[in-house]
């Protein structure tokens, strides 16, 4: 079963997010590398975000390692499990 982890994003500026985004997009490489990622980015809104996992593992994991998480640029996540039904 899928996870997604909705992340709410902290009241930070541009600048803030992109002094950590190097190291975040260095964890996702890794998750993108081994298939644990299917999905993953901002709302247009820049108030939080979605990621879709192939597994919860691989969600917690994920979670335990971005420092978007970490050093404040995400406050709060949420994973849940996601009966995915995509057609594409």
């Amino acid at each position: 079963m899928k996870a997604v982890v909705i992340g709410v994003a902290n009241d930070v500026s541009m600048d803030q997010i992109m002094a950590v985004f190097p190291r975040h997009k260095l964890v996702v490489d890794q998750f993108v590398a081994r298939g644990e990622v299917i999905g993953i980015g901002p709302f247009s809104d820049r108030k939080g975000s979605l990621s879709i996992f192939r597994s919860r593992e691989a969600a917690q994991a994920f979670i335990e390692q971005d420092p978007f998480l970490s050093e404040g640029i995400i406050k709060s996540y949420e994973i849940r499990e996601w009966v995915d039904e995509m057609l594409t």
